[in-house]
């Protein structure tokens, strides 16, 4: 199987678990059913949200889902049935290290829901610590293999946290790392992952502020005659004017095909539905605005730009 992906891809992304339950929900631990069933709802709420903005005018061929099985079980049976691209997590939530969430079972739970895309979320630096990113790679290598044997998409949502020297290195300021240490460590990341043989289809990228990294980091994943693998924009939580310019400099770029917006989108509305600010009609209306705003920055840049 030729790895790649070659159409546009607008994902709400809304498969968080151990953050969501406690960042919006404020449950540590295990939730309880009755909780369980409330954080259920909330998802349910965010992909009516992605229906009312492609009922709106968002095109339903590019637009998608990013939901986990944990919560959202029925939403990705229900996204399945209804044509909507789907993709669902494989990695266990809130671990430094990746690791299979449901162990030597996760390709019977990608069979069981047949997603488009299997994805992963993955924290890597080239010059972190050498045995975790050697077994990291391992895992990866043997996901991405079995998922190309089977003819299935793979979907590498790379975070490149930063090391202390390299923070050091920009006087302990955030911003400057992802301006000017970040790209770089991105670029090798994923030679480093080609080289060890991990193929994904879709890289998942946090948000550059340079076109001219955007163009570099397309590059490198689509080396050595990778030429179909695609780019999207992830959105890390920013506000929405921060992600708004990350999606400016990377729409029309070669190899950038869209983007994977979560937090951006639904955290505000519906931690104003959990707290009875709003209905839960009003909270899917809020969060179809958000997402077809971000599809209108991306769309509105990608016709400005040369043909990719």
């Amino acid at each position: 199987m030729s790895a790649g992906f070659e159409g546009t891809l607008y994902l709400l992304a809304f498969d968080h678990r151990e953050s969501f339950q406690e960042g919006i929900f404020g449950i540590h631990g295990t939730p309880s059913a009755a909780q369980a069933a409330r954080i259920a709802r909330s998802k349910e709420i965010a992909f009516e949200g992605l229906r009312r903005a492609t009922s709106a005018g968002v095109p339903r061929e590019d637009a998608g889902l990013l939901v986990d099985e944990r919560f959202g079980t029925a939403v990705a049976r229900q996204a399945k049935a209804e044509g909507f691209r789907l993709a669902m997590p494989v990695e266990e939530s809130g671990q430094a290290e990746f690791e299979f969430a449901y162990g030597e079972d996760f390709t019977a739970h990608i069979q069981a829901f047949d997603p488009d895309f299997a994805k992963v979320l993955v924290r890597y630096n080239p010059d972190g610590q050498t045995d975790l990113n050697r077994r990291q790679l391992r895992r990866l290598r043997r996901l991405s293999d079995w998922l190309h044997e089977h003819g299935r998409s793979f979907l590498f949502e790379l975070l490149v946290p930063p090391e202390k020297a390299q923070m050091d290195r920009v006087g302990g300021s955030r911003d400057r790392y992802d301006r000017e240490v970040r790209p770089d460590l991105v670029v090798r990341t994923i030679a480093e992952a080609q080289m060890a043989g991990v193929e994904p289809d879709i890289w998942k990228i946090e948000g550059l502020d340079r076109r001219d990294d955007c163009v570099r980091v397309a590059q490198a994943a689509r080396a050595g005659g990778r030429s179909r693998v695609a780019c999207i924009v992830l959105g890390r939580g920013a506000d929405a004017e921060r992600v708004a310019e990350w999606l400016r400099q990377a729409a029309g770029v070669e190899g950038f095909r869209g983007f994977a917006i979560g937090r951006t989108i639904w955290w505000d509305a519906l931690a104003t539905w959990l707290a009875g600010e709003r209905d839960p009609d009003e909270t899917a209306d809020l969060i179809a605005a958000n997402y077809r705003r971000m599809v209108g920055v991306y769309q509105a840049a990608a016709a400005g730009a040369p043909a990719r």
